[in-house]
């Protein structure tokens, strides 16, 4: 398995007419041009034009749905704090990454090395996945998880 390592980014400038179209997609991404450009006050193609450059420049990674879990039967959210041993680090990160359970695997300072994020249908499918996926990686030293109990805030997206 490859590891997926960041590279060095390159910072994109954008104006405050992208800040207004990123803002207005963040609301509804389903906006069509006509209207967003109604909104933010150029014309169908300037808009067009600039979510494409947006797209291209990668400060608009994709456009998706986003779905309430508990309305199609996943009803276990749960975090998890990870700590692999350095030279198993990349392979158990790959390994998590491909998991369909797993909506976010991120590499974090400390003594746990991992933090990821999984949705379940059930206890029952955290358990085995904990047993069957997580606990037989190489160099798993230690798990913490915590369920989640109510949600008062997700991010989606991000501030400008």
């Amino acid at each position: 398995m490859q590891h997926r390592i960041s590279s060095p980014i390159e910072n994109v400038q954008i104006d405050e007419i992208d800040r207004k179209i990123i803002s207005a997609l963040h609301q509804n991404g389903r906006i069509s041009y006509t209207d967003l450009a109604k909104d933010i006050g150029l014309s169908r193609v300037a808009v067009q034009a600039r979510i494409n450059t947006l797209m291209e420049d990668g400060v608009i990674e994709r456009f998706t749905a986003v779905i309430n879990p508990e309305k199609i039967g996943i009803t276990v959210s749960a975090f998890f704090n990870v700590e692999v041993e350095p030279k198993y680090l990349h392979e158990a990160a790959d390994r998590l990454a491909d998991e369909p359970v797993v909506t976010s695997l991120y590499h974090m300072t400390g003594p746990s090395k991992l933090h990821m994020h999984g949705l379940f249908t059930s206890n029952q499918e955290m358990e085995i996945f904990m047993r069957e996926k997580l606990y037989p990686l190489p160099g798993i030293m230690g798990v913490d998880c915590q369920v989640l109990i109510n949600r008062y805030k997700s991010r989606m997206g991000m501030r400008l």
